[in-house]
């Protein structure tokens, strides 16, 4: 998996409106220098958040960006989707509708098993459990796996 910029911007920039008390607005010069995000990078991004149901915005002297939605309701899974689409695709088809002739039919079986993977994961951590640094356990779990952390 290649997780892509704007969905590392799209979570850190969710992460800081979670933290907020009381779900305050934050304006998006501010999350851009909090999270050092381009401003151009982020107002698109903000605007396919936005278009996901996952953020609102606030116009006015005190307005700003907020959750829309309860930062322990948004998945990773969700952010990734509303910012680049499926978690897996294969040259921008569906794993399930790839087509393959028989002797390489198994490389789907590959692409599923790969994307079932992924939301094991990524379906399990919220934006909460990000802002709160307290990943589910199964998630955690993973991480103190040596090999995890080796590039291979």
């Amino acid at each position: 998996m290649r997780v892509s910029a704007k969905s590392d911007y799209a979570l850190r920039a969710l992460i800081e409106l979670a933290v907020r008390p009381e779900g305050d607005p934050v304006s998006a010069e501010e999350l851009g220098r909090l999270q050092d995000i381009p401003h151009g990078f982020l107002q698109a991004i903000l605007a396919d958040l936005r278009r996901a149901g996952i953020v609102s915005s606030q116009r006015g002297q005190s307005g700003g960006w907020r959750m829309a939605k309860s930062a322990g309701d948004v998945t990773v899974a969700d952010v990734i989707r509303a910012i680049d689409g499926p978690l897996v695709s294969v040259h921008g088809t569906r794993p399930e509708s790839v087509n393959y002739n028989d002797s390489a039919g198994a490389l789907q079986l590959v692409w599923i098993a790969a994307r079932s993977s992924l939301r094991d994961v990524c379906e399990q951590v919220s934006i909460l459990d990000l802002a709160e640094q307290k990943l589910p356990r199964t998630v955690a779990a993973r991480t103190r796996d040596q090999d995890a952390w080796q590039p291979h």
